[in-house]
């Protein structure tokens, strides 16, 4: 239990970073031109790339802890959704677009916070992973999209980075759906248990009385 509690270790270090490279990244896109596009599309790449590093050297190192689990889903979701937001007021992507995105984020965080409150373990759905993998992907390609247009003579990098991200809305739709059929049986199955051993203790409640009036004579 102490390791669960215990923050100084390599995992929540560079979960860490993933949140210090945010402001950076927003910085880079608000000052824009080529080259701070570039920078962006340069800080959000090594950002992704700790997420992955953190994962494999929580589990290699078996360094999982609470700070990690609270951690990690929010310094995605920040990167993701402070990018995105900085995107639409670039005009390089559609309102409704980044409306969708985060009213799916919101919903997964309420539906998993309920489902720790109920006991129910909701685990992370293949659609959910691939969902991250594209977003992932694709804001990069639209942060490029000048630079894309000056050094890349015509190759369709912003296209790309489009067409990724209607990919991912299509995949958050799905895996939000996914998470909220497991959360609705897990719910069951732990409503059930919970009936079951409410009726438990009152038959024994009830076994202890009728023993406790034998033993009296009653």
């Amino acid at each position: 239990m102490a390791k669960q509690l215990e923050f100084h270790n390599t995992p929540n270090y560079l979960t860490l970073l993933r949140i210090l490279f945010v402001p950076g990244v927003v910085a880079c896109m608000a000052v824009g031109g080529l080259w701070w596009d570039f920078a962006a599309a340069a800080l959000f790449g090594l950002a992704s790339f700790t997420d992955y590093l953190d994962g494999y050297y929580a589990r290699k190192l078996k360094q999982e802890t609470v700070y990690g689990k609270l951690m990690d889903p929010l310094a995605d979701k920040f990167l993701v959704i402070c990018s995105l937001i900085m995107l639409q007021s670039l005009g390089r992507i559609h309102p409704m677009v980044v409306m969708l995105l985060v009213c799916r984020e919101l919903t997964i965080t309420g539906l998993r916070a309920l489902a720790s409150a109920e006991g129910v373990i909701v685990a992370a759905s293949q659609g959910g992973k691939w969902k991250t993998a594209t977003q992932m992907s694709a804001i990069p390609c639209l942060m490029l999209k000048d630079f894309s247009e000056q050094f890349l003579h015509g190759f369709p990098l912003f296209q790309i980075g489009i067409w990724l991200t209607y990919i991912s809305i299509a995949l958050s739709l799905w895996s939000a759906k996914d998470y909220m059929v497991e959360f609705f049986k897990g719910l069951k199955v732990t409503h059930a248990l919970r009936l079951e051993r409410n009726r438990e203790k009152r038959r024994m409640k009830k076994q202890r009385k009728l023993a406790k009036k034998a033993k009296l004579g009653i």
